[in-house]
């Protein structure tokens, strides 16, 4: 046949193949180098890199989430059933959760967000990103929005409220919620500091509109960056897709005309990668064991310790939900905070408090100068420029409440790996503290028990 004729007129093909073939973009030394930020020996290490070296990779992994057997893809999965809810959407960070859901929830010029004096300043700075105006509201001895303090806030201008479930206790969601389906307004549970925990039955993030979390390394849960944003709501989760991977790459056909009116805008990509989702999915599954730990022991110390007139201890809204890895209690004034944490830690008692000369902190509204001072990103002023956001003053006095309880509060930390001996330590240490600054308070039969009822 002659040669010249065309491959697709039925000629001869010209390319059989290629003999270069080189290195898969990602290989061993990638992997290896993983291993040596896992804190493995070099020796280990060697060990690991000859077990491999012969190793065929072909094309190397491919680390995005798009693709067969992903491990982001089955972590949302596994979270989906761990919180019981129907949509799960993994993200690169718990900032970025909050973005998405304010967006998902349509937060936009001037649109005004509840959020708790008390949290980390993200759930405020990204209602301003989605251009909304946070709200500060004070929070209660449970350190989480108070409701009684909620309808105070409430304006024509108000869209959404974001109760935040700080360092692992839950909020009051019943009340939340009854307010806010009463203003009809949505609901944004912020979990960073709660993954897995519950309030009645409900698994935090699940009860609102909305729920962000946030698994990182800083957090009891997950590892590198990352986050999750979660909802019953399928609108709501299609808009939050959209907003979150504006490449349409979650869509059956990618590139096809919109399926329903709204459902395709301008979105960013905040997509989580394979590696982190990796370490993420392991991380996913040891959340209820973690939590069975923390409470156990929590219940153990709490059991066997007595309640003293001077110390109040922190409102627990759920015994049986809350994370439990920490005791929280407000002796009477920040000097008494100092002191007590100074006795305990001199015990080898781990505990912290702000105490009298409290810094700077972004987890406290008066800290969260960004926010205070009305910074905008861009020199187009937004959202500050928005005609009622003069009117909105963010004084340092505004959450009273706040401001005592945060600077007041101790916070003794738990081990969930803590063994019964370990936590009978942590009781005598607390007790002997204790009985040696304040007067026992005889009508409660413990420190449990004295929760349990204040929730």
């Amino acid at each position: 046949m002659d040669k010249s004729t065309l491959a697709v007129d039925g000629g001869v093909k010209t390319i059989d193949g290629f003999e270069g073939r080189g290195d898969p973009k990602i290989g061993h030394e990638e992997f290896l180098e993983m291993a040596d930020t896992w804190g493995y020996s070099p020796d280990t290490i060697d060990k690991i890199r000859a077990a491999i070296v012969d190793e065929e990779l072909d094309g190397g992994p491919f680390l995005i989430r798009y693709k067969s057997e992903s491990k982001v893809a089955k972590m949302e999965h596994e979270a989906s059933q761990l919180l019981d809810v129907k949509n799960v959407l993994a993200v690169s960070n718990g900032t970025a959760a909050l973005h998405t859901a304010y967006v998902a929830a349509d937060i936009n010029e001037g649109d005004e967000v509840i959020v708790p004096g008390y949290t980390f300043m993200a759930t405020a700075m990204a209602a301003v990103v989605a251009r909304g105006i946070p709200i500060w509201c004070d929070i209660d001895e449970s350190m989480t929005i108070d409701p009684t303090e909620l309808e105070k806030h409430i304006t024509p201008h108000t869209k959404a409220i974001a109760p935040v479930h700080m360092n692992g206790y839950v909020c009051n969601m019943d009340a939340v919620m009854k307010i806010a389906r009463e203003h009809n307004l949505r609901v944004i549970e912020d979990c960073a500091q709660a993954c897995g925990v519950s309030f009645r039955g409900r698994r935090a993030g699940t009860i609102g509109d909305l729920g962000c979390f946030s698994i990182s390394s800083y957090k009891t849960t997950g590892g590198g960056e990352g986050g999750l944003v979660i909802s019953n709501d399928d609108t709501l989760f299609a808009r939050a897709q959209q907003w979150a991977e504006g490449g349409g790459l979650w869509r059956p056909d990618r590139c096809a005309a919109a399926r329903w009116d709204g459902e395709l805008f301008p979105g960013l990509n905040y997509r989580l990668s394979e590696l982190e989702g990796s370490v993420d999915l392991i991380q996913i599954r040891k959340v209820d064991s973690q939590l069975q730990r923390w409470r156990a022991n929590k219940r153990r110390i709490l059991g066997a310790l007595p309640v003293y007139y001077e110390l109040s201890p922190q409102v627990v809204h759920d015994i049986d939900g809350e994370m439990g890895h920490n005791i929280g209690f407000f002796p009477e004034s920040t000097a008494d905070s100092d002191r007590v944490v100074a006795a305990l830690r001199a015990e080898g008692v781990g505990c912290h408090t702000r105490g009298q000369n409290a810094v700077g902190d972004w987890h406290a509204y008066h800290s969260m100068q960004p926010i205070i001072d009305k910074m905008p990103a861009t020199s187009d002023g937004w959202p500050w420029n928005h005609p009622h956001a003069d009117e909105i003053e963010y004084s340092l006095d505004a959450c009273p409440r706040t401001a005592d309880l945060v600077d007041r509060q101790v916070r003794v930390s738990i081990d969930q790996w803590w063994t019964e001996r370990d936590c009978k330590q942590v009781v005598t240490a607390l007790t002997k503290v204790f009985d040696a600054l304040y007067t026992r308070d005889p009508s409660h039969e413990n420190w449990l028990s004295a929760v349990a009822q204040s929730g």
